[in-house]
């Protein structure tokens, strides 16, 4: 389940169109479904790390950080 995501993959057309359900606002494209993926798996990544840098602004300089890992 570590870092994995449902990509929901239709063709319009001669393009395939992504998104996931998980991660509102993640779409990608391509020619391929393949491409698809890819555009999405970049699109997902780029969403976290923005919710991540912008949940992180808020946190109080003496407040411990640390890691999570779900796997």
């Amino acid at each position: 389940m570590h870092n994995e995501f449902t990509a929901i993959i239709e063709q319009d057309k001669e393009w395939f169109i992504a998104y996931s359900p998980e991660i509102p606002g993640a779409n990608g494209q391509g020619k391929t479904q393949e491409a698809a993926r890819e555009s999405l798996g970049k699109a997902i990544a780029l969403i976290l790390e923005d919710r991540r840098e912008d949940a992180l602004r808020g946190v109080p300089p003496d407040a411990v950080q640390d890691k999570v890992t779900i796997g």
